[in-house]
């Protein structure tokens, strides 16, 4: 597996945002209703929303709060290309 980190990020409308990776790859994540739950409801408030930020030292995508997600899962939501091998079957 290869790390990846969040260099750009920008909010879009309708819970979307815009994501630029450091191996110059760009995509967008749309987060459904049910998945701001818990920890995450604080992200269905537009104004909250908009305040996404790259956490410098791991390049997660983050929320005041210490709310942050993982750039590897977001990559792979973002480009479609896996970051993991898959095992041969």
């Amino acid at each position: 597996m290869r790390l990846v980190r969040i260099v750009e990020a920008k909010p879009l409308e309708g819970h979307r945002v815009w994501l630029r990776f450091d191996d110059g790859s760009e995509g967008v994540v749309a987060f459904d209703e049910a998945e701001l739950t818990g920890v995450m409801a604080p992200l269905k408030e537009p104004a909250f929303f908009a305040q996404v930020y790259v956490e410098p030292e791991f390049g997660a995508l983050a929320w005041p709060g210490e709310i942050e997600l993982d750039p590897l899962a977001l990559y792979e939501r973002a480009t479609g290309k896996p970051l993991t091998e898959k095992a041969p079957s």
